[in-house]
């Protein structure tokens, strides 16, 4: 910059001064050239100013407007994709993926480049989805050990006030209708296998079995206004796709998982479209959060805050209703969802929400990015490390930890460099927005934190939830990224399990047990291996070890009721069971466990009682409704029996078993037609030696002889060598009827 001339005064000079005319002439000429030069300019400009003022116009006035065309009357079909990143999905620009039903619904409808959940857990991310606040709010900050509470208002809950339909189709134990996602929905299967009597350790059911579930439920409802959610488990550890994908992906079985579950994405489409209501239904998938595969030094999920677990994929879509191939840049976040759909549905949204309408950013109206509040209290609870909560903000990421860290996302989208001690000012900006966050956010409603049960402890062990902390440190805990050796080391030792190479597994578990003999599961970890080896002594030594060490631990003593049951130990595995109901009179496993003991020891009575508590707990588990309506019938409860065998008819309508008993116990009321209707039907669907012979008894108290016998005879022919005395009586029973006949 040239320094401006310093001013003097001017002293009086002996110089003649130039005549003030010759200086206006030299004044005048300058102006001149001056004016000159001034219309040029103004004369380049004019067509400039003309050919921008035109391009405004034509951007603002001509260019294709985006519309959309808001419907009340739509359908709406959440569909969450549980594990799945959105960089591993092929219309988010993975070339080795298989994801054509994905890639097509977001070259149909509009895909968000950006989306982060809340919570890289999946109990917690949904209770933002279907809420529309954030975890700090609706408290659910880890699975199995919150429930969502009542109170909070969920879209189901909404959409159900509107007239809706409201189903919810689940594949995991960690979103079972017990931890209150259940709000709002006429109907919640969350059953995972029919026949099971405890709810199995892998606690998943295949994408295949949950379409099945929702396409049988949409040919009985589809004639009206529905909220369906329909979630998949598949991408989740242990990754195990079924054929073809397991020989198509034997080098990325994760992509395996995602490209099958994409193929039944693919039949609900195909399942809406024959409906003929594809075209008035909007359609939201959503991952609930990512997975590591190894990145960042994590394995799976929930440990840490990272983009690999906290990016997932979000596309929604509406056949002319939203505009095709849209791509929406500006970050976003899972509790947008609910406000979103409001907006489509033109339903008013509660200020208890706290997202926003993505609508704006479809429409091109907004663009800038939402900051995201983020949070993992999985490695305190589960481990006994430090929760982490963090803030993304612009271009920036920051997490709150015993050693707090700060990304530059825009330069460092992988989070490679903590900055954290460069970037003081940015620090202390984002960590003071974060406390404002908390301190809006954090509700004052009652915490929904609940006691996990030993059963749902030991189920969600299966899926790597894992609570190996039972008692929080008041010091300051550890920061999870000093302990992910250890974490691996658990990891390792699952993965060891799945793989059915158990010698591994108990060794690692050994190890485990030496660093934390004061954790029940520990104890359990190696006792289930053992067992899956065979080694049931060993098993039972390890558990009473444990049950030594904590007297009054669920898990340890659940698990040891099992073992006996598994002995046959009847007795040993009753009292098991009744010291854990003296610390949780609620516990499933050993009200159901105690019920059906009881019955086998003779003892009806007592066991009704523990019968009608499980049901309360879990109405649809079908061995207890079975083993519920045998006992009502053996102990003179005849009518009772018959309502309860009716209801499981409806519900299974193809199983014998069910018409076997009914027919028997109408038989034991006399009401013979009945029994005779049940009992063939029985036959039909399944004969066995106790149908043949008891249609034979009632046909012949019914009159009819000749077909009495021939059933008779049946019985006879189906008898195994080892029945020698059931056959002795039938076949003097058989001659009787013969010498009657002849008569």
């Amino acid at each position: 910059m040239p320094k401006k001339k310093r001013r003097t005064k001017r002293r009086k000079s002996s110089r003649v001064s130039p005549s003030r005319e010759v200086i206006s002439k030299e004044k005048k000429k300058e102006e001149q050239l001056i004016n000159k030069k001034h219309r040029k300019i103004f004369t380049f400009m004019i067509p400039v100013s003309i050919l921008l003022i035109a391009s405004i116009f034509v951007f603002y006035f001509l260019s294709p407007k985006i519309e959309i065309k808001r419907d009340s009357n739509l359908h709406v079909l959440l569909i969450t994709l549980d594990t799945t990143r959105a960089d591993r999905i092929g219309c988010y620009g993975y070339a080795m993926g298989k994801t054509p039903n994905l890639d097509t619904l977001a070259s149909e409808g509009v895909r968000f480049s950006n989306t982060y959940c809340q919570v890289p857990l999946t109990c917690p991310s949904h209770s933002s989805i279907l809420t529309g606040t954030h975890p700090l709010y609706h408290q659910v900050h880890n699975n199995g050990t919150y429930y969502l509470d009542s109170d909070l208002l969920t879209l189901a809950e909404v959409l159900k006030g509107k007239g809706f339909k409201t189903a919810a189709f689940v594949s995991s134990f960690t979103v079972d209708s017990r931890f209150g996602l259940d709000q709002g929905f006429d109907f919640y299967d969350d059953k995972f296998s029919e026949e099971e009597v405890f709810k199995a350790l892998h606690s998943e059911r295949k994408a295949e079995e949950v379409f099945i579930s929702f396409s049988d439920w949409l040919d009985r409802n589809g004639t009206r206004q529905f909220f369906c959610w329909i979630h998949f488990f598949d991408p989740h550890l242990p990754y195990n796709p079924p054929s073809p994908y397991k020989e198509e992906f034997v080098e990325s079985p994760y992509d395996g998982e995602i490209a099958y579950m994409d193929y039944y994405v693919g039949k609900i489409i195909e399942k809406l479209r024959e409906r003929n209501i594809l075209n008035n239904t909007l359609i939201i998938l959503a991952g609930d959060h990512g997975e590591a595969l190894g990145e960042k030094e994590e394995v799976d999920h929930g440990v840490f805050l990272y983009d690999v677990t906290m990016k997932v994929p979000l596309i929604l879509y509406a056949e002319e209703k939203l505009p095709k191939g849209k791509v929406v840049e500006a970050r976003v976040r899972l509790i947008d969802l609910m406000p979103s759909i409001l907006d489509m549905l033109i339903i008013p949204m509660s200020e208890e929400i706290q997202g926003i309408t993505l609508l704006p950013y479809i429409e091109g109206k907004r663009k800038d990015d939402l900051s995201s509040y983020i949070e993992t209290y999985y490695p305190k609870e589960n481990f006994g490390w430090s929760e982490l909560v963090g803030l993304v903000d612009g271009d920036w990421k920051y997490i709150k930890a015993p050693r707090e860290e700060l990304y530059n996302l825009k330069r460092d989208p992988r989070e490679e460099r903590n900055v954290s001690s460069e970037e003081k000012n940015i620090l202390s900006d984002k960590r003071g927005k974060l406390e404002d966050v908390i301190e809006n956010y954090s509700s004052g409603r009652r915490a929904g934190r609940r006691e996990m049960t030993a059963e749902e402890r030991e189920r969600l062990r299966s899926l790597g939830y894992v609570e190996l902390s039972e008692v929080s440190s008041k010091e300051q805990l550890p920061d999870p990224k000093d302990r992910i050796d250890e974490f691996r080391m658990i990891h390792q030792a699952k993965m060891f399990e799945f793989q059915e190479n158990y010698r591994e597994a108990a060794q690692i578990f050994e190890k485990i047990l030496s660093l934390r003999p004061n954790a029940p599961s520990s104890y359990v970890n190696l006792a289930l291996v053992y067992a899956k080896m065979k080694k049931f002594e060993e098993a039972i030594h390890i558990l009473k070890q444990g049950i030594e060490k904590i007297p009054r631990s669920e898990i340890l003593l659940s698990r040891l009721g099992h073992t006996y049951l598994v002995l046959g130990r009847l007795e040993k595995a009753l009292e098991s069971m009744q010291a854990v109901l003296k610390t949780n009179s609620r516990y499933f496993d050993a009200l159901l466990a105690s019920a059906w003991i009881l019955g086998i020891m003779g003892r009806k009575e007592e066991a009704l009682g523990y019968f009608e508590k499980a049901i309360e707990i879990e109405p649809e588990n079908k061995f207890l409704r079975m083993n519920y309506a045998l006992n009502l019938a053996t102990s003179g409860r005849t009518h009772q029996a018959l309502e309860a065998y009716n209801s499981l008819k409806t519900d299974y309508p193809d199983d014998y078993r069910i018409y076997q008993n009914l027919g028997i116990t109408y038989g034991n009321l006399g009401e013979l037609d009945k029994s005779i209707q049940n009992l063939k039907k029985a036959i039909e669907i399944h004969p066995t030696p106790l149908s043949f012979y008891n249609l034979a008894v009632a046909l012949r108290k019914k009159g009819n002889l000749e077909e009495a016998i021939y059933y008779l005879k049946l019985y006879l022919e189906n008898l195994s060598e080892e029945e020698e005395e059931a056959r002795k009586r039938a076949q003097i029973e058989l001659r009787a009827w013969e010498k009657m006949l002849k008569k």
